[in-house]
């Protein structure tokens, strides 16, 4: 089962047509919000002189994400912003920072303008970057140790070159890890990590 994908967008626009682009901006998420597995969006500029705006949506999985990007609606709307859109970086976030993701911790409106009324976006708390890192370590440190000990005894493990052996290490560990450890990591560690 498909894990929720958060699309995180840095955009630069022409600093002449902010209305034009906080109104096209605001479409999309309309747009976005009609689509099956939408989970939310926010986005902000950088301040009020800045041409670069940030912008993040999440879907509840890969193919809703693909179903949204391949849609006639995001294509129609992403043409109209081709004259005040002056560059544009997408990522996909569906690693590490996916796996610190809180429940969402409030919310925040913001003004429609297609409605005249208001539209309500979730917020989402990000636990510190050490947190992350001691919950990374605790779940990398017995996965890494369990399987030492079970290559150990295997032929030739020990005189192969160490880069040799550390790629079969990622190789084997890294799927483990994202699948099944941290996943159950952060579960465990939540309430800690919340606060």
């Amino acid at each position: 089962m498909s894990e929720p994908v958060t699309v995180s967008i840095r955009r630069e626009v022409d600093p002449e047509r902010i209305p034009e682009a906080t109104a096209w901006v605001q479409t999309g998420v309309n747009l976005a919000n009609r689509h099956p597995g939408f989970l939310g969006s926010g986005w902000v500029r950088e301040g009020a002189d800045s041409r670069v705006w940030h912008m993040l949506y999440r879907f509840a999985t890969d193919e809703d994400l693909e179903q949204w990007e391949r849609s006639p609606e995001r294509a129609g709307w992403l043409s109209m912003g081709e004259g005040f859109v002056l560059s544009e970086r997408v990522e996909r976030r569906t690693g590490i920072e996916g796996w610190f993701d809180e429940p969402t911790t409030g919310t925040i409106t913001i003004p429609d303008p297609d409605t005249g009324g208001t539209t309500t976006v979730a917020v989402v708390h990000t636990p510190p970057r050490w947190k992350q890192a001691v919950s990374i370590w605790l779940g990398f440190f017995p996965v890494n140790l369990a399987f030492n000990y079970a290559i150990a005894p295997v032929p030739g493990w020990d005189q192969l070159p160490i880069w040799l052996r550390a790629l079969t290490t990622t190789v084997v560990l890294t799927p483990i890890m994202t699948y099944g450890v941290l996943p159950w990591v952060t579960r465990m560690l939540r309430g800690w990590l919340g606060r």
